[in-house]
């Protein structure tokens, strides 16, 4: 069963979830993919998000562009967390889709990260950052990716000093 749904508003959208599906991969965490729409495929998208319990998910990532409707929907008839992604987007640049998603109204919070590629990538952090609270493991395998991020840095900072020295 999937412990992550990743839900993208079209096909546009999957190079920046690569990110996303490479790191939940990473730290061995399920998940499956879907392309819906909030506006051409509602009833769809309503359908995964009210049958998420009995599907296994425990945690929604929603990308979508333009007027980024997605995650909200799928946050009105579920309640998982819901992680949106804004995606750039002519004519507004992804602009449009941030306020989207960080404008919900109270009672229905979306959580929203950084837009695009670099937005799958962090998505997927949060939604192991969520799983890790009910599964050691998953928490250990977090912790010692902190730990590798934090070595890495200090090395490029080593290297940059001796490089100036």
């Amino acid at each position: 069963m999937a412990k992550v749904t990743i839900i993208m508003g079209s096909k546009s959208d999957l190079d920046s979830l690569k990110g996303a599906f490479d790191t939940l991969k990473q730290f061995d965490v399920s998940f499956t993919a879907r392309i819906l729409s909030a506006h051409r495929t509602p009833d769809e998208a309503a359908d995964v998000a009210k049958n998420a319990e009995k599907n296994g998910t425990s945690v929604f990532i929603c990308a979508a562009g333009m007027a980024a409707h997605l995650a909200g929907v799928i946050a009105a008839h579920t309640i998982c967390p819901v992680i949106g992604i804004p995606m750039a987007s002519a004519p507004f640049n992804g602009l449009d889709s941030l306020l989207a998603m960080v404008q919900m109204p109270p009672g229905i919070p979306v959580a929203t990260v950084t837009a695009g590629s670099a937005g799958g990538k962090n998505a997927a952090l949060l939604a192991v950052e969520m799983l890790a609270m009910n599964d050691k493991a998953l928490a250990a395998r977090l912790l010692e990716f902190r730990k590798a991020q934090a070595a890495k840095v200090l090395a490029d900072d080593a290297a940059l000093q001796a490089q100036l020295a």
